[in-house]
């Protein structure tokens, strides 16, 4: 009635902005006593300011509703509906600033749940389960993707996002996270003249004939760029069981195959995928599941490609080095400069303390301790260098009478439980598994020079093997015990070189090659979560 008579009167009471509604600066609106808005032009947009108010009689509160049943419950779950849970739909993407839960199995089959943001990548969840498990922090901890059913795997990389990639898979998928060593990792930086055969890069050696081979590989990965690869592949024809000999090319431009021998004429180069759009796998079974000409295959699986074997690219090389030559060359393509981000960054990790927190394992550097001399009523601190020296070779005599002696005890000594058991406590011992299982476990680790185990023989009772990778093949090494005046030794060459136990021999073929083909660098482990 007031607005009716023009002399409206403030009132403490105002009714909610609706969501069409507006309110601008200085405009004087009808409850303001004026003429009403202004009028707007055709030309001018109108702005329609959102509003997330509502009435609180339309949302009533959750405590306030009685507990009834859900009479059909396989319409709300995601994995037993038809609908919820068909292929074109997948888990979606993550949500920013949620927390998702991450389960991670490791080698013996436990699992273990961890709680995860959006942006958690691959380095930070393994750095969690590094510190969790109480392992030896290295930079060769990864997380494997695996996909039982088809019989995929992939290492991820550092920078990638693990919630991403889970909300990838599909809901009651076999896939998982796996928690494992990976040496090969980062390999392709520390041996990338042998991991880049001359035959598989002719064509650019040609194109820079003034460039030795390894400087020319240098120079591709310090640029994180990838080099043009070319090799024969076998190629599975789709819908079919038929294997193909094609000749491939890797380009700047994707990846091609000739449909005339080796020919690189652009009219007969056929464009075979996008490597970008695409994970790139190694086939574990692939002779079982899919019938490959040989163990040496691998799988360019689109994003697009949700489940099933529909969809897949197969190939199979003829040996492992012409694998690991394209799966590092795949990986150069994809992800370029960020793959050498990577690897820098777990070096520096490295030259970090080994400790987190405010206590360390030493007070001190190495670079400020000293040496000293207590041969006298008080210690003193040696400046001298070569007097240094002197007294290192004196400990280091004195030390080695002391082990002679222990190992000159009796026999019986040598035979109480736990001189015999002593190398069962080492992370490089692996007990009694079969040969078989032993070439997977490297395989699965790293086909890289140095990687090695120990485990009990099966066909000597008393012996143990030395199983180690040497040029991507594990070669396996006796060791026998030998018994010599009273003393008790393990040889691998015939008695020529003994030692008194398992932990020498490892020790002295970490330092020293021996009769073996490289030194001992990396153990295969396995950590329980």
């Amino acid at each position: 009635d007031n607005a009716m008579d023009g002399g409206a009167q403030p009132s403490s009471l105002r009714e909610p902005p609706g969501p069409g509604s507006t309110e601008q600066e200085g405009v004087p609106g009808e409850r303001d006593g004026g003429e009403g808005p202004p009028e707007v032009k055709r030309s001018q947009p109108l702005f329609i300011q959102g509003s997330s108010w509502q009435l609180p009689e339309e949302e009533p509160r959750a405590t306030s509703l009685p507990t009834i049943p859900n009479p059909f419950p396989e319409l709300c779950s995601p994995s037993n509906s038809p609908i919820l849970g068909s292929p074109a739909l997948g888990q979606g993407p993550p949500r920013e600033g949620a927390s998702h839960v991450v389960k991670v199995f490791g080698e013996d089959g436990a699992c273990r749940s961890l709680e995860a943001s959006a942006g958690t990548t691959a380095r930070q969840l393994c750095e969690t389960l590094v510190r969790r498990t109480r392992a030896l922090q290295d930079h060769s901890w990864a997380l494997v993707e695996l996909h039982q059913h088809l019989a995929l795997e992939r290492c991820l990389e550092d920078h990638e996002s693990v919630v991403e990639v889970q909300s990838s898979w599909l809901p009651g998928a076999d896939s998982r996270f796996v928690f494992r060593k990976n040496f090969a990792k980062y390999e392709l930086f520390k041996s990338n003249a042998s991991l880049f055969p001359e035959v598989m890069v002719s064509s650019c050696l040609e194109a820079n004939k003034n460039m030795a081979h390894s400087e020319l590989i240098q120079n591709f990965l310090n640029s994180g760029s990838c080099p043009e690869v070319q090799g024969f592949l076998q190629l599975r024809e789709p819908g079919r069981k038929v294997w193909k000999r094609f000749y491939f090319s890797l380009r700047r431009s994707g990846l091609y195959y000739s449909t005339k021998g080796t020919s690189k004429d652009p009219r007969h180069l056929q464009y075979f995928a996008d490597l970008t759009e695409s994970n790139i796998y190694y086939v574990t079974q692939g002779k079982k599941l899919y019938g490959t000409p040989t163990e040496f295959g691998f799988c360019i699986k689109p994003y697009k490609v949700r489940s099933g074997a529909k969809g897949l690219k197969l190939l199979c090389s003829e040996d492992e080095q012409s694998r690991s030559c394209w799966m590092a060359a795949f990986r150069l393509f994809k992800y370029g400069m960020q793959l050498y981000r990577n690897y820098q960054q777990a070096q520096a990790r490295l030259s970090q303390p080994p400790w987190i927190g405010p206590t360390p394992l030493r007070s001190v550097s190495d670079n400020a301790l000293v040496a000293m001399d207590f041969s006298g009523c008080t210690g003193r601190v040696i400046e001298n260098p070569s007097e240094v020296l002197t007294v290192a070779l004196e400990e280091a005599q004195a030390w080695r009478k002391k082990t002679t002696h222990r190992y000159s005890l009796p026999t019986a000594c040598h035979s109480s439980p736990l001189s015999a058991a002593i190398h069962r406590t080492q992370p490089w011992f692996h007990g009694r598994i079969s040969r078989e299982d032993t070439q997977q476990l490297i395989g699965r680790q790293g086909l890289v020079d140095g990687v090695f185990l120990v485990r009990e023989s099966q066909r000597n009772p008393k012996g143990f093997v030395l199983s180690l990778c040497h040029l991507q093949r594990v070669k396996h090494y006796l060791i026998l015990p030998s018994e010599e005046e009273g003393r008790l030794y393990f040889t691998m060459d015939d008695g020529q070189t003994r030692f008194a136990d398992l932990i020498q021999l490892v020790e002295f073929h970490q330092i020293n090659r021996g009769i073996l083909p490289c030194k001992l660098r990396h153990y295969c482990t396995c950590v329980a979560l």
